[in-house]
């Protein structure tokens, strides 16, 4: 075995994290910067093309999550094992069957899109101008996909080496390269066309391009410790088995989490373009919040996956729960910020008071609860004391995704949990249970209802300003309740 992965396999767990998450969350840290940058060009374009971004936003973000979540973190972890146990030709080979699949899932995207792409966006509630540059946005986006899906797969080959920095240098590359691309080619600068939203998609494919270039390159060289060799170009059933019992599993949970946002898209979609606009802001920067604790992430599912490939489930079991506790620090301060100072960084993207006042509501109800979204590392990674292996973490993962997304539901469709329930989803061996607790935080929902109705009482609106959705106060109430009703299904 050699020298760097019998220090991995044996260092003190808490260092060896901060040492191997810090140059990973700085990385990511600039990259979600990307994503802010381009909401403040779009900005510059007005409400109904931050509205379009916001339709677009949740396929750019199942790309990413997928491709770098899901089949990234199988493939980081399958390469992890394979260099545990010490076999490195098996690991050169999971390289080409990783690739593949990558190919495979952006082309899947894109036939899917292409299908019902627009159909859906208009069931998003987008319609008009903004519908048009929605689909647009899309459409280029997924079609160039297969660059995404290549990054997000080169990065993940990388971290399940246990190397952090050079996949972390790549990326800040990447978004210094994107980022005044973006720019210009939103808004038209330097003599370049002005693109529009779309121009958000052109930089981000020519970004996935450049930076997978330069990492497959990398793999190219002697010195990498697993090489993209033509030689172990040989694609069997047991490798693909091997990322695939783990990413199609895990895919579930990304696919539910945009399904949540999905949902709440079409129904904040139904209050206008501001509503729109401003839960496109609120989104964006909690967006923000997944590439910081996906810093950590990245770091334990290496450290994690040598674990298991060596034996040593105690010293898997310890590292995921001090990456989780250092993930849910780090999500939890960072949010209570936001919320506490709404406008310090709302008004950088829009002066427009109705979009300014609907992302307040937003990141004021939704801030407070990004601790979960941290602590859901720890369910991720949960290693169960009987039974340790990868698939425990994906379901764990699948679980609480879907039961964020059924309590949505619920609670969009039935109003706020009665009595202080909440329900919940657990998959079991034998199947889904769905099963009733009670939930403190539901109280704090309980009284923002109270307060919002008996708000709208003292206005007194006319019967005429009542219709499906009821007054217009208790209407625009709705948009601030079903992100905070979203987040609660992460403390499960």
């Amino acid at each position: 075995m050699d020298p760097k992965t019998q220090h991995l396999l044996t260092a003190k767990p808490l260092p060896l994290l901060v040492r191997m998450a810090a140059p990973s969350t700085l990385a990511f840290l600039v990259q979600g910067s990307v994503s802010l940058a381009e909401v403040w060009f779009i900005g510059q374009l007005g409400s109904i093309s931050l509205a379009a971004i916001a339709l677009a936003f949740p396929f750019l973000m199942l790309t990413q999550t997928l491709s770098g979540g899901a089949m990234g973190g199988a493939v980081a972890s399958a390469i992890a094992r394979a260099l545990g146990a010490g076999d490195i030709h098996r690991a050169e080979q999971l390289i080409w069957h990783a690739l593949a699949l990558g190919a495979a899932g952006a082309l899947a995207l894109l036939l899917l899109f292409g299908l019902g792409g627009q159909a859906f966006l208009r069931l998003l509630g987008g319609n008009g101008d903004a519908l048009a540059q929605a689909h647009a946005y899309t459409y280029l986006l997924l079609s160039g996909g297969i660059l995404i899906w290549s990054l997000g797969i080169t990065t993940a080959i990388f971290r399940g080496m246990g190397n952090m920095q050079l996949p972390a240098g790549a990326m800040i590359l990447g978004a210094l390269i994107q980022i005044p691309l973006s720019g210009c080619l939103i808004l038209g600068a330097f003599g370049l066309p002005k693109l529009g939203i779309t121009g958000a998609a052109v930089s981000a494919i020519v970004s996935g391009a450049l930076v997978s270039g330069v990492l497959l390159m990398q793999l190219r060289n002697p010195s990498s410790l697993v090489k993209l060799r033509f030689s172990a170009l040989v694609f069997s059933k047991a490798n693909f088995e091997d990322i695939l019992k783990v990413a199609l599993p895990a895919s579930l949970s990304p696919i539910l989490t945009v399904s949540t946002v999905l949902i709440l898209t079409a129904l904040v979609g139904t209050f206008g373009d501001a509503a729109l606009a401003g839960y496109g802001i609120g989104s964006r920067v909690e967006f923000l919040i997944i590439p910081l604790v996906f810093g950590f992430g990245a770091a334990m599912t290496s450290l994690v996956g040598m674990s298991i490939g060596a034996g040593n489930t105690a010293r898997a079991e310890r590292i995921a729960w001090i990456g989780g506790a250092c993930a849910s620090g780090i999500a939890g301060v960072l949010g209570i910020l936001l919320a506490l100072f709404p406008a310090a960084w709302i008004t950088v993207f829009t002066n427009d008071p109705a979009v300014v006042a609907s992302a307040t509501d937003y990141i004021q109800i939704v801030g407070p609860f990004f601790f979960f979204q941290g602590a859901g590392y720890v369910a991720l990674l949960r290693l169960s004391r009987r039974k340790l292996h990868a698939m425990a973490s994906s379901r764990d993962d699948f679980t609480r995704s879907l039961s964020g997304l059924w309590r949505t539901t619920v609670g969009v469709y039935t109003g706020p949990w009665p009595a202080g329930y909440l329900l919940r989803c657990r998959l079991c061996d034998d199947g889904l249970r769905i099963d009733h607790c009670f939930c403190d935080s539901s109280r704090r929902l309980a009284s923002i209802k109270r307060r919002l109705t008996r708000d709208a009482e003292n206005k007194g609106p006319s019967d005429e300003h009542k219709g499906r959705g009821g007054s217009e106060t208790a209407r625009a109430s709705v948009p601030l309740v079903l992100p905070y009703c979203a987040h609660l299904g992460s403390v499960w």
